[in-house]
């Protein structure tokens, strides 16, 4: 019998049948489909599965006669199965759905057909006799609050190591949401910590990222204990890299959003007649929990008329980057950080009637 799936419950705990004729992988995440694929391998040849031939064929491209002929054609040494697959299949599918309703209904045993698409109505004739008789795997990407989950339970099935909660946070947050190149942080953290070793937030701190991501946090943490200094020499550094100031606000503005959040929360609280604390309003607005004590003091420094500002300045910067300002990008972005470096006013000027002030105790 066939099966829908989704690609983390298939990689979770992988079916114990034999792989049926038909596979179709579908969704917009690379790296779940490499691994429903190389599931898909090992469950044809085990150990052996490396060795496992697999004919390719770029869907745009190829026509079914091809592909059918590869399907039948059984191979005289070697394994006795052959794994054939469509890439980016899409248009390969509309052009020859029929052909594709007829192979499914009678396959070739001897051969596993699968199909990569990004794309797979589950109404049509063609995903119904697929889900009949075969596997389809569903490889959309996660949603960014599944990541952090999902990559402690990765972490221990192909790594042999335990993610502690805030380290698998603090992960998503360091490097981003793209799971290949999380797995990639995943098999540094296992060479560090050792089979059946214990990950937590410093040993993400110590071994993942590169520098560009790390000297990134330095300038935005520089900037906002004050030192501009610090702050415009790491800039300095990383833009002699390479880097550009859109792709490096990019990176400052998520962490600045989460102050600005939290302040607003604050703000709502004090509108509405009630009170919370900066660091339940911090942890509220999605900062994680390893980072609240210093985010806690940042924000502290940044002071209530500066933090009511924080959307107003991230708007004004993206805008300018974009075109909205005839400073260079370079010089856009020192300006948001001498904003933030700046010393508090011992008297917050009066706030503008459209900013709503912070919360009395910062």
């Amino acid at each position: 019998m066939g099966q829908i799936w989704s690609a983390k419950d298939f990689l979770v705990s992988p079916p114990k049948e034999p792989v049926p004729p038909v596979c179709v992988v579908f969704g917009q995440e690379v790296f779940l489909k490499r691994q429903v694929l190389r599931v898909v391998r090992e469950q044809l040849a085990g150990p052996a599965a490396d060795e496992l031939p697999m004919e390719r064929f770029a869907g745009a491209q190829t026509d079914w006669a091809e592909v059918s002929q590869a399907l039948w054609t059984l191979p005289m040494f070697g394994p006795s199965i052959r794994l054939i697959l469509v890439e980016e299949a899409d248009g390969f599918v509309s052009r020859f759905r029929e052909a594709l309703e007829q192979y499914v209904s009678q396959p070739c045993r001897k051969s596993v057909l699968v199909l990569e698409v990004n794309s797979w109505p589950g109404n049509t004739r063609l995903a119904k006799a697929v889900a009949a008789g075969g596997w389809t795997v569903d490889c959309t990407p996660l949603r960014p609050g599944q990541i952090a989950g999902w990559l402690a339970v990765w972490a221990r099935q192909s790594y042999q190591i335990r993610l502690e909660p805030e380290a698998a946070e603090l992960l998503v947050e360091w490097i981003g949401t793209e799971l290949g190149l999380l797995d990639q942080e995943l098999q540094k953290l296992a060479l560090a910590v050792g089979p059946n070793g214990r990950v937590l937030p410093e040993h993400v701190q110590k071994y993942s990222g590169s520098w560009r991501t790390k000297t990134v946090w330095e300038v935005l943490d520089a900037a906002l204990a004050g030192n501009l200094a610090e702050a415009l020499t790491h800039l300095d550094r990383l833009l002699l890299a390479g880097e550009t100031p859109v792709g490096l606000f990019a990176q400052m503005s998520a962490s600045l959003r989460r102050f600005a959040a939290a302040a607003r929360r604050v703000l709502d609280a004090e509108a509405a007649g009630q009170r919370i604390s900066l660091r339940d309003a911090l942890r509220q607005a999605g900062v994680v929990p390893y980072f609240l004590d210093k985010a806690e003091a940042q924000l502290r420094r940044l002071g209530r008329a500066r933090a009511s500002q924080l959307y107003h300045w991230l708007l004004e910067t993206d805008l300018a980057l974009k075109g909205s300002s005839a400073l260079p990008p370079r010089l856009v972005l020192e300006g948001l950080l001498m904003r933030l470096a700046a010393p508090q006013e011992s008297r917050p000027p009066t706030p503008n009637p459209q900013e709503v002030p912070m919360e009395r105790n910062i």
